[in-house]
């Protein structure tokens, strides 16, 4: 398929390297190994495209799924001439160019929330201004961008005297309006279509957009193009779907945000009016793999936006491994090449039980010689069945086997990760007496909590002092050493009050482990000086736009609501305070990218952690790079190169590593060795524990994309589905006749790996090797 399409030379240097051989789908694409390396590859072909093109139009995205195209865009226009930068260039088919200038580039903003003030630093506009504008060089006056307070509305006002809430109405464009303020509304709309009529005609006089970069979201949506957007759309303000608004929470400070915020977005028509436009699509991560499948293997199609890409000769994909993953060119690839394991037998029988809807000991030999993956396994038998039968029976047992005189060490990277991931398996382990627990959160978890939730804690707590209800503040060395002691008393009387359903005396105790917080984060001295700060923190955050980064000294009181939630979780089985580590790693910032691990930094307190405890066994999310939040996958690598470290000074042949998953990411059948049964008390207890302990989420105002609510009720659903896949091959008699009462009362199931540390190593050793040397 692909002579039929032009490649560049920079893609067809990265197509040889990527061993790719055949590509079905309707939309070419390349595939490298990780998030980095997209970003040089996709940096090598913009640099290919702008040499050409010196004076062309360009469209490029927001967000973080472009942080490594800048950095490397960046990269090499400052070591073009030098050994590193001549090496890439050469290898990629770039040695023959000349350096590109992007000054005379005209770049166009591919879309922007409404409204927005400009100055915001979670506006699109200030990000190209930032990244792009300054970041490249490229000409302000050129620029074609969308900038809210410029918009002209009608009578000549600003957005914030016609929408006052920030809320636009597109019924008005349809109804009568029933007063003065919705007459000014709108008119105020009209005027912002015929602006965006505007904008789309002077990107068409240009001849279009000729260099299109584009990110895909979970819906498949390309710029704010939702699932459902017309093929023939153009520029426009629009509203979005709860998956794209689900996404856009973190920019803008909460789902409460992002669903009442419209958006102003060039439309599908308007990125392939230019013929010869290049037009990319970038995706990292297997929690794309689904919406890639369906986007690159589907006819043009509305509600897989970025098939309109199949418009265009120069319409691509560039993909991470793990978001190509699912294409039938990689599945024909994993089956058919290198040599064949018994978990590819696995995957193949249970995708089979799934594809037909039929139990396992219902499948016939025909129907495994009928199917394009059964048919390729080895000595194919009546027998392969119960075979594959026989090994998640086994993996079942493992996840039943007591654990005795363990030193156990969980970590994750969010509060609430391990909760979320595990909490069931935990409990099996911290039931055993013999065992020794503790919990380690490794970053400090503060973007998860929302302005509003901290200046209502704050509000009360000063009604809880002028009450005189918060009275240990009242003790003459409270602010001197007072503030310190007694957390385990917090926790236990935080709990009586979830037990005896008294929901004030709940939020007392939360409002006193603030105050404890706020003495030793501001160094207060005395009660008088508790008021001033509180009241200083108050009025910051009401000062501060939803999103806006928080200044350190919040940053670190919202980290330590954070905690103190996690204290509340694992007291509810009788762990104390003292066996719960904060870590807050310093790569975790708050900014739009965050940094890497470093090794003196972020490295050293993990390991100087396992220096004390000495676990016989550490517990971590191995979610893939890119399938969830950016920082699961840094936790991941700083964690790896803390147990690398550690392996030099202690003997660590024993100790296993624990890899899980939960909301972001789950492990399919086939990759985990071990399944855990899951009661409904299980999932009662990890509901109950979620909504009484991690009070900042219930709300959940930064939701996942395939849920509106708690995280708890994704992580059930996970299991109950792990449940139904496995009881699919197994039967349901498999459960409800079994011998041991814990497999009868499961109806869900936790799947996770069980490693030996070179096996864990092995799974995240790629990431240092391919940004070495660049920054």
């Amino acid at each position: 398929m692909l002579s039929k399409y032009p490649l560049s030379e920079v893609e067809k240097n990265f197509l040889q390297e990527s061993g790719v051989e055949k590509i079905s789908t309707k939309i070419p694409y390349l595939m490298v190994d990780n998030f980095p390396k997209l970003g040089l590859l996709t940096a090598c072909r913009f640099l290919e495209w702008a040499a050409a093109n010196p004076e062309g139009v360009i469209s490029l995205p927001t967000g973080k799924t472009p942080e490594f195209f800048i950095k490397w865009t960046q990269y090499l226009l400052e070591n073009w001439d030098s050994k590193k930068g001549k090496e890439i260039r050469e290898k990629y088919g770039m040695d023959g160019l000349k350096k590109p200038v992007l000054k005379d580039l005209t770049f166009v903003q591919i879309d922007e929330f409404y409204p927005i003030s400009s100055q915001q630093h979670n506006s699109f506009y200030d990000y190209v201004n930032k990244f792009y504008l300054q970041g490249f060089g490229l000409s302000k006056e050129k620029a074609i961008l969308i900038n809210s307070d410029d918009i002209p509305l009608a009578e000549g006002k600003h957005y914030s005297e016609i929408f006052p809430d920030l809320k636009v109405d597109l019924s008005l464009r349809f109804r009568e309006p029933q007063n003065e303020l919705e007459k000014l509304q709108q008119d105020s709309i009209y005027k912002i279509d015929q602006w965006c009529a505007d904008y789309e005609k002077k990107i068409r006089d240009l001849g279009g957009i000729g260099f299109f970069l584009g990110g895909i979201g979970p819906d498949g949506h390309i710029a704010f193009n939702t699932r459902g957007s017309h093929i023939y759309s153009v520029t426009r303000l629009t509203e979005t779907n709860f998956e794209t608004q689900a996404v856009a929470a973190g920019d803008l400070g909460g789902i409460e945000v992002s669903a009442n915020r419209l958006v102003i977005t060039i439309g599908l028509d308007t990125i392939v009016y230019n013929p010869e436009a290049v037009a990319i699509i970038i995706a990292a991560g297997e929690a794309k793999a689904g919406i890639v499948k369906d986007s690159l293997e589907t006819s043009l199609n509305n509600v897989y936006p970025a098939t309109v890409l199949q418009k265009l000769k120069n319409g691509r994909f560039y993909l991470t491994k793990g978001a190509a993953v699912k294409l039938t060119d990689s599945m024909d690839s994993y089956y058919q090449k290198g040599e064949w394991t018994f978990e590819k037998t696995e995957r193949a029988v249970i995708d089979l039980c799934k594809k037909l809807n039929k139990y396992g000991h219902r499948l016939k030999l025909e129907d495994l010689k009928n199917d394009r993956y059964c048919k390729l396994i080895p000595d194919l038998s009546e027998d392969t069945v119960s075979q594959v039968i026989q090994s998640v029976d086994s993996k079942l047992a493992k996840g039943l086997e007591p654990e005795r005189n363990e030193v156990i060490l969980h970590t994750g990277p969010h509060h609430d990760d391990i909760s979320l991931g595990i909490l069931p398996h935990i409990t099996n382990q911290l039931n055993e007496p013999s065992n020794e627990a503790h919990f380690s959160v490794l970053t400090s978890g503060f973007t998860a909590v929302t302005n509003t939730f901290v200046i209502d804690t704050l509000q009360h707590t000063k009604k809880l002092l002028d009450e005189n209800k918060i009275q240990m503040v009242n003790y003459e060395d409270f602010f001197t050493v007072g503030y310190s002691l007694k957390t385990d008393k917090d926790v236990y009387h935080y709990l009586t009050n979830v037990a005896s359903e008294n929901a004030d005396a709940r939020k007392r105790g939360l409002c006193h482990r603030v105050v404890r917080a706020l003495v030793i984060v501001y160094e207060i001295k005395n009660k008088t000086q508790l008021r001033e700060t509180i009241n200083d923190v108050i009025s910051i955050l009401r000062r501060s736009y939803d999103g806006e980064k928080n200044p350190a000294k919040i940053q670190k009181l919202k980290g330590m609501i954070r905690e103190f939630e996690e204290e509340l979780v694992w007291a509810h089985f009788g762990v104390q305070v003292k066996n719960v580590h904060h870590l807050r790693l310093g790569f975790y910032t708050g900014d739009i990218f965050t940094e890497q691990p470093d090794k003196k930094r972020d490295v050293e307190p993990i390991v100087e952690m396992f220096r004390k405890i000495k676990p016989t066994k550490i517990s971590l999310t191995l979610d893939p790079e890119g399938s969830g939040p950016d920082t699961h996958y840094k936790v991941l690598q700083a964690t790896a190169e803390a147990v690398r470290q550690w392996s030099k000074e202690h003997d660590t042949s024993e100790l296993r590593i624990i890899g899980y998953r939960n909301v972001w990411f789950k492990f399919e059948p086939h990759e985990a060795n071990v399944i855990v049964p899951v009661s409904l008390g299980d999932m009662s207890v990890m509901e109950d524990s979620f909504a009484n302990c991690y009070l900042s989420q219930v709300n959940a105002s930064f939701p996942s994309y395939s849920h509106n609510g708690k995280f708890s009720t994704v992580a059930k659903r996970t299991w109950v589905g792990q449940l139904n896949d496995i009881q699919l091959l197994l039967g349901k008699n498999y459960f409800y006749l079994h011998e041991r009462a814990k497999v009868r009362s499961s109806h869900g199931l936790i799947f996770f790996r069980d490693m030996n540390v070179d096996e864990f190593l092995a799974t995240a050793r790629d990431l240092e090797k391919s940004i070495e040397g660049m920054l």
